[in-house]
């Protein structure tokens, strides 16, 4: 275990020889891969280390990264590591991070670890046992929203709709199909005067005798499609959105500067499903 241990301070020291860095405030990089270390000394002196490589190593532990919180890329791929709880939960700057080719077993626990880091976008898990627990990827993306890239492959708006039903349905159900606006109470049909109202003044909907009240008793199709079309969006909310030029209000300066009578703002609303 000493030998490990000496090996490790070695690997530094040497790595900081070779960069030409003297003083521990300069240490911003800090590459050590491929050395076959199964220790690394404490880094808690390099307060402003950022990019940390200890991939291709037999690291088992991440004891060494206590104060490093300026972290923002690490490098654990292709190491020995079987769990990270109470390691990376401080390192909230990090942006990448790579455990592939590890033996992380519990999935929720090393998610867990990864929780609150607004700023990680690019996250490597695969090749570990716990990337074949069942719906693994919507897992991570549904705790982790922050991700874009998971596995060398970028997140997609339908897995995160995907992950949202499945591990928040109450939530999905009340986000997913509302775009922006609120909720009001209006009458269905087209605005007195619009194209759609002019085009078919008389026309009447005909419902089939199996729909009720907006749900299907049995599955009776339309005569009309354009019948189906307005069916369902009677089921569907009516929203209102409102909006102001403020390009026409005055600001302080120039209140206090002129002194011009200020017109009322007109609140332009419109309202569709």
């Amino acid at each position: 275990m000493a030998a490990a241990a000496r090996a490790g301070v070695q690997a530094v020291e040497k790595q900081l020889k070779i960069c030409g860095i003297k003083r521990n405030t300069d240490v911003s990089i800090l590459y050590l891969a491929g050395q076959g270390l199964r220790s690394i000394p404490s880094l808690s002196r390099f307060h402003r280390l950022r990019y940390l490589w200890i991939n291709n190593n037999k690291i088992q532990d991440l004891t060494f990264l206590t104060k490093n919180y300026c972290l923002t890329e690490l490098y654990l791929n292709h190491n020995e590591l079987t769990d990270i709880s109470g390691a990376l939960k401080h390192l909230c700057a990090l942006q990448i991070v790579f455990l592939h080719d590890n033996q992380l077993q519990k999935l929720v626990e090393t998610v867990k670890e990864l929780k609150g880091k607004i700023s990680l976008h690019t996250l490597n898990l695969f090749h570990n046992p716990l990337a074949q627990d069942a719906d693994y990827r919507l897992y991570v993306i549904h705790a982790l929203p922050s991700v874009q890239l998971l596995d060398r492959k970028a997140v997609t708006q339908r897995e995160r709709e995907s992950a949202l039903y499945l591990y928040n349905q109450e939530r999905s159900c009340a986000v997913l199909p509302i775009a922006f606006g609120k909720r009001v109470s209006t009458i269905l049909g087209p605005p007195l005067g619009s194209r759609r109202a002019r085009a078919q003044p008389g026309r009447s909907l005909t419902v089939p005798s199996g729909w009720k009240s907006g749900n299907y008793t049995e599955k009776v199709p339309f005569e009309n499609p354009e019948d189906a079309v307005l069916v369902r969006a009677m089921t569907r909310s009516v929203m209102e959105f409102s909006c102001v030029d403020w390009n026409k209000v005055a600001t302080c300066q120039e209140r206090r500067l002129e002194n011009k009578v200020e017109e009322p703002l007109k609140k332009v609303t419109i309202q569709f499903r």
